[in-house]
């Protein structure tokens, strides 16, 4: 019989990157009035929703945790700690990028049982935060989770599984609060990557639950957690933000077909660019450093020493500002950039390339 292996050692849980730029604001109203929309006196009532017993809904949770808790795993990235979600019965197993970091192998455990496995990454692709590793061997009982189709309501309850804090297999609960956010991540402990169409969620993301799952209580994958909003140096409670479950699929399939991203859908302009500041030092614009030859702004006329300051009829004051205008458009679509050269005011229409 095999001596019982040693505790391992304390490890840095690995936090989910502090949101750099949350433009971040809800507000609502609730007020009962009469107006044209309402029934007239004497119409008959609308009828009431159902109303379910406050059992059914606890089962409906445990039913949801019983059928994805297993697909859900942790992995431990050097000396750090995330979440994955078994994705096929092949060993795949998606992630944040900023979870596997620059390391190549990986030990996951797997909520099914106690052995360690091993996992190689595949690929990273920093620029959405999403990765694919690959198990070395496959165990018995490898259940591959359920990804839902997209369609994601606000108001919508949602689970959020992972390992925070080191604590594997832990679920907190909440609904998803809004859709189509824009964050920009932070570059500590991020990859600093601009993500759009973020689906926000109420319930708890701390840190280790990056890479692993947002469910709806039909048991379905909706997204993948990854980054927290933060108010100065302090986590902003019931604000976490998921990579939703569209984008998840076109990166992970692409990278188990070739091996890597072959088709991002996300636009850029083709050029490397800095933050500039006005006589105030006050951020004033991206100066183009150089175009891509053959690329977006080159073919549009665009060249090193222009200083970007609107996309559309978006401002632009900063690589991030310049990097969110960018993240809602799609490659091929044509863009009014307006920008200076010297001391005049330019613009050209520029048909966006692909990052």
């Amino acid at each position: 019989m095999d001596a019982s292996p040693a505790p391992p050692a304390p490890r840095r849980v690995r936090r989910p990157p502090p949101l750099l730029t949350a433009g971040v604001c809800a507000a609502a109203l609730i007020c009962g009035c009469s107006g044209p929309g309402a029934a007239p006196s004497g119409a008959p009532a609308r009828q009431a929703a159902p109303v379910r017993a406050p059992g059914d809904l606890e089962d409906q949770y445990q039913d949801v945790i019983r059928n994805v808790l297993p697909s859900v795993v942790q992995i431990a990235a050097g000396d750090g700690l995330g979440s994955g979600i078994v994705y096929d019965d092949k060993g795949h197993i998606v992630t944040n990028a900023h979870v596997v970091g620059s390391e190549k192998s990986f030990d996951v455990s797997v909520p099914t049982g106690e052995k360690v496995l091993k996992a190689s990454l595949v690929s990273s692709y920093p620029e959405q935060d999403l990765a694919v590793i690959k198990l070395d061997d496959l165990p018995g009982g490898l259940k591959p989770a359920r990804f839902g189709t997209g369609e994601v309501e606000v108001g919508q309850i949602v689970l959020a599984m992972g390992s925070p804090l080191g604590l594997s297999s832990s679920v907190t609960q909440g609904i998803v609060s809004a859709l189509g956010r824009t964050v920009t991540e932070s570059g500590q402990g991020g990859t600093g990557a601009t993500l759009a169409d973020m689906v926000q969620t109420s319930a708890a993301i701390n840190p280790g639950n990056s890479g692993g799952a947002l469910v709806n209580l039909d048991s379905e994958v909706i997204g993948i957690p990854t980054l927290a909003a933060t108010e100065g140096d302090s986590a902003a409670p019931g604000i976490g933000f998921a990579i939703p479950v569209p984008m998840v699929r076109t990166v992970a399939d692409q990278i188990i077909e070739s091996g890597r991203v072959t088709d991002s859908g996300r636009a850029a302009l083709d050029i490397t660019g800095r933050t500039v500041v006005d006589d105030r030092y006050r951020p004033a614009g991206v100066a183009i450093v150089s175009v891509e030859k053959g690329g977006a702004a080159a073919d549009a006329g665009l060249r090193a020493g222009d200083v970007i300051t609107r996309i559309g009829d978006t401002p632009v004051t900063t690589i991030t500002s310049l990097s969110e205008a960018l993240a809602g458009r799609r490659p091929g679509e044509k863009v009014e950039v307006t920008y200076l050269r010297g001391d005049g005011k330019r613009s050209a229409e520029v048909t966006l390339g692909e990052m």
